[in-house]
């Protein structure tokens, strides 16, 4: 299994193990009064389920399936060109209380460069055949 995988099936797995710890970590970056946030009651339970699906599409041997890339660059390109407005989207449909958070300057361009980075990598990800039995044989790298 290769970095990448690895990576993305730990940050998974933490994600789906314990979500309000990175939610309350995420909150004391992000926001300039993390003690005014009040999550709604689907908040973590979502957080659980994109860590699954993050496992799940890491894990995938044949790699994800062919809706994954199409909703990734719609996203990224949605956060790339409105960040702004992605941002606030996504504070209003995790948080009871959203107009009251206070999010650090640097969170703004922050969800730019993640959904430049989300676009980029949908674009640019194409299948990748799994080397056959005859190939692993081979030892041809």
């Amino acid at each position: 299994m290769n970095r990448t995988r690895a990576f993305a099936i730990t940050l998974g797995l933490l994600e789906v193990v314990a979500p309000n710890r990175i939610i309350a970590s995420a909150e004391r970056l992000a926001f300039e009064n993390p003690e005014t946030g009040r999550l709604r009651r689907w908040t973590v339970p979502i957080a659980r389920l994109e860590g699954t699906l993050f496992v799940w599409l890491a894990a995938r041997a044949e790699g994800p399936p062919a809706i994954a890339r199409p909703l990734a660059a719609a996203l990224g390109a949605a956060m790339a060109l409105f960040p702004r407005s992605a941002l606030e989207f996504g504070l209003a449909i995790s948080y009871e209380n959203a107009a009251e958070l206070e999010v650090n300057s640097w969170v703004v361009p922050l969800t730019r460069v993640l959904g430049a980075c989300y676009l980029v990598a949908a674009l640019g990800a194409r299948r990748v055949a799994t080397p056959t039995p005859e190939e692993n044989a081979s030892g041809d790298d």
